[in-house]
């Protein structure tokens, strides 16, 4: 994955300021010509990609995100304490949890799939029909619903249970207390995790590479993959750009074949002609994370390249015009078998290690 800041990068770097800082104030009337050199960011971002949003009251910093990190990793966060947010989102699968639907705390089986997180902080909707428009609403959303079970409901604890567990843990009340002034709570417990989310980002994977012109990133045959993949099939249509989503919603026609369909994003528009759509979910590690789409329906990335190269599932809101060109490109088993090899070159490493828990 990310160089990941050296895992510890951001603290090395808030050091060096400090000491920075330090030095130049016991020699501050000490003159210089040397220009200062640029400063190296301090968490990971998409080079060539817009700088990514943090909301103005929850800034990065290092201490955060470790903590973050910790609570991201941390199964007493969950209603019936055998669960954390990893648990749903592994590196072995791509940052899902390779089940086609996911099983939430107390066993409960769910309706949609884990969605993969790479980059995920670039992202200003969150789950598959977008319900969610800030992270750290998503991370208290996901704590308190069926993923993470802290719901308060049928004898289930609260976040704010959860939370007076955790102040009794004196290494968490001391870096809540030395990071907000406060004890944990709800909303500085999310916007931990949400800073440390955004930092999941794949920097240093073969695709960035790829784009940002090292020809030799990947093999032969996934270059001709993404030439299949960019100019005859278009599949860009949807998996454009360095992130491989355009962050928007599309019907496939996966599930609606079903006696009571999944509506997907309608039932957060409003709008009818949202029925069936789904975000784009990015390609990265795409040979890790079967079985595919929100319901986890097509078992390996061959019977998906297969499903979109035919336009589709059909039925009244299928995506048309975004299928049509892969549909009408008419690929043939070598352009298929090409296009799997290019999809396969983007796997990312997971480079984060565990943290030691207080």
């Amino acid at each position: 994955m990310l160089s990941f800041w050296q895992e510890n990068r951001p603290m090395v770097t808030v050091a060096l300021a400090v000491l920075v800082a330090a030095i130049g104030f016991v020699g501050c009337d000490v003159p210089t010509s040397e220009e200062p050199e640029p400063e190296e960011a301090a968490f990971p971002q998409l080079e060539g990609y817009a700088e990514m949003e943090i909301p103005e009251d929850n800034p990065m910093t290092a201490e955060k995100v470790a903590l973050g990190k910790q609570l991201y990793y941390d199964q007493r966060l969950s209603g019936d304490g055998n669960r954390s947010c990893y648990g749903c989102h592994l590196k072995e699968h791509g940052l899902t949890d390779g089940k086609p639907v996911a099983i939430g705390a107390f066993d409960k089986t769910l309706t949609r799939s884990s969605p993969t997180l790479w980059n995920i902080g670039y992202h200003s909707e969150l789950y598959w029909d977008g319900r969610s428009g800030a992270l750290e609403k998503q991370v208290q959303g996901a704590w308190s619903g069926g993923n993470m079970g802290a719901s308060g409901n049928d004898g289930a604890p609260s976040m704010d249970d959860i939370c007076s567990k955790l102040n009794e843990i004196e290494g968490y009340k001391e870096q809540f207390n030395t990071i907000f002034g406060e004890d944990a709570t709800p909303d500085n417990v999310a916007k931990a995790v949400a800073s440390f989310m955004r930092t999941i980002v794949a920097a240093d994977s073969a695709w960035v590479r790829f784009r940002a012109g090292d020809d030799s990133a990947i093999s032969e045959d996934a270059k001709r993959g993404w030439t299949v993949f960019s100019e005859k099939a278009k599949c860009t249509n949807c998996h454009d750009g360095l992130l491989l989503t355009d962050l928007q919603y599309h019907n496939v026609g996966i599930g609606m074949d079903a006696e009571t369909p999944d509506v997907g994003r309608a039932k957060v528009s409003g709008d009818e002609k949202d029925t069936g759509a789904f975000k784009t979910p990015t390609l990265l590690d795409i040979s890790k994370s079967a079985p595919y789409m929100h319901d986890g329906s097509v078992a390996t990335i061959e019977d998906a390249v297969e499903l979109m190269s035919t336009g589709g599932k059909a039925n009244e809101w299928l995506d048309e015009t975004n299928l049509a060109d892969a549909k009408n490109a008419n690929l043939t088993d070598e352009d298929k078998a090409d296009l799997v090899a290019f999809l396969k070159s983007l796997d990312v490493e997971y480079t984060i290690t565990e943290p030691m828990l207080p």
